[in-house]
């Protein structure tokens, strides 16, 4: 399980992510990405609470944005904003709004194809509608 490993990550770990070029070498993400895998397991450590954690705010249903031409991507949500203040709460770091709407994109969450794209109708009818 990999936030178990990485937060067993000590200082010749650090030393040594941060002469990989091939990450980006910032000692506080790096310490934050230790301390949010730890923070982790305190909290999420059950089988499914992180996605229970995540999917409940939104009642276990994604959410279709709807977007269609010349309308802005949204790049947060009383949803993400909620989830990042309590990720914060519990000792998370660099979960802002921004980055935590990023995820629950990324996830399914948030819909956020513009309704001629390709994928929006296969994800609609796929993951939405059900």
């Amino acid at each position: 399980m990999i936030p178990f490993v990485v937060s067993q990550y000590d200082e010749d770990k650090i030393t040594e992510l941060m002469n990989n070029e091939g990450i980006v070498r910032n000692k506080l993400k790096i310490n934050a990405m230790i301390s949010n895998s730890r923070a982790y397991l305190k909290y999420f450590s059950e089988p499914g609470s992180f996605t229970k954690f995540i999917w409940e705010r939104v009642n276990f249903k994604p959410i279709d944005s709807n977007l269609k031409p010349g309308d802005t991507w949204p790049v947060t949500s009383k949803v993400s904003d909620d989830i990042s203040n309590e990720l914060k709460k519990m000792g998370f770091k660099f979960v802002g709004s921004t980055i935590i709407y990023a995820f629950l994109q990324a996830v399914g969450v948030y819909n956020d194809h513009m309704t001629y794209c390709h994928c929006y109708e296969e994800i609609k009818r796929n993951y939405i509608n059900h």
